[in-house]
C-alpha cells in the first residue's frame, strides 16, 4: 500500500469517533476491501464484511450496521466468549466468565447485574442480583440437586436413588413427598 493512501486510512480511523461507525462507507467512498482494511485497523485484527455483518477472524460477529444507521458492537475475550455488547441507542450489557466458560457477572446499563458461582463439575450453587434476590444451591457427587433456598425464604431438599431419581423431596412450606 502506498504512503498516501496509508495516511488517508490512518486519517479515516482517527476521525472515527469509536464505535460510531455508521455510514462510513457513503461518507468517504469506500469500497467493501477498503471498509475491510479501516474496521481491521479500528478493531486491531483482521475482518470480513458480509452484507451488514463484520466478522472477526475466528467467524464472530463483531459489528453490524443497517441502512437506517442502527448498530451493534460485539467483543468477545480470548476463550471466544461474548464480553461486552453495545448498540446505536446507548444499551449496552457487559459479561464475565470463569475459565471453564461459566458466566459468573453480568451488567447492564439500567445498573441491573447478576453474580454467579460454581462448583468444580460447573453446577451453579450461588445466584445473586441487583434487585436483591439470591439463591443457593447444593448437589451430591453425582451432580444431583440436593438442596435449594432462595432470598424468599423458600428452600426444599431432596434425596435421590443410585438411578438419580428422586426419593424423597421436602420443602420450607412442610411439604413432604417420600417415594422410598
Amino acid at each position: 500500500m502506498n504512503k498516501k493512501y496509508e495516511r488517508y486510512i490512518s486519517y479515516i480511523v482517527n476521525d472515527i469517533e469509536a464505535p460510531y461507525y455508521e455510514n462510513m462507507r457513503d461518507r468517504y467512498g469506500l469500497k467493501d476491501s477498503e471498509y475491510e482494511m479501516v474496521l481491521s485497523k479500528v478493531f486491531n485484527e483482521p475482518v470480513t464484511i458480509e452484507g451488514a455483518y463484520v466478522y472477526n477472524t475466528d467467524g464472530k460477529k463483531i459489528y453490524y450496521e443497517s441502512s437506517n444507521g442502527f448498530w451493534t458492537k460485539r467483543e468477545y475475550d480470548t476463550n471466544d466468549n461474548q464480553i461486552y455488547v453495545e448498540d446505536s441507542n446507548g444499551y449496552w450489557y457487559k459479561q464475565e466468565y470463569d475459565a471453564n466458560g461459566n458466566e459468573t457477572y453480568y451488567e447492564d446499563n439500567s445498573g441491573y447485574w447478576y453474580k454467579r458461582e460454581y462448583d468444580t463439575d460447573g453446577d451453579e450453587i450461588y445466584y445473586e442480583d441487583s434487585n436483591g434476590n439470591w439463591y443457593k444451591r447444593e448437589y451430591d457427587q453425582y451432580g444431583n440437586p440436593i438442596y435449594f433456598e432462595d432470598s424468599n425464604g423458600s428452600w426444599v431438599k431432596y434425596e435421590h436413588d443410585s438411578n438419580g431419581s428422586i426419593i424423597y423431596r421436602e420443602d420450607s412450606d412442610g411439604n413432604i413427598e417420600d417415594y422410598r
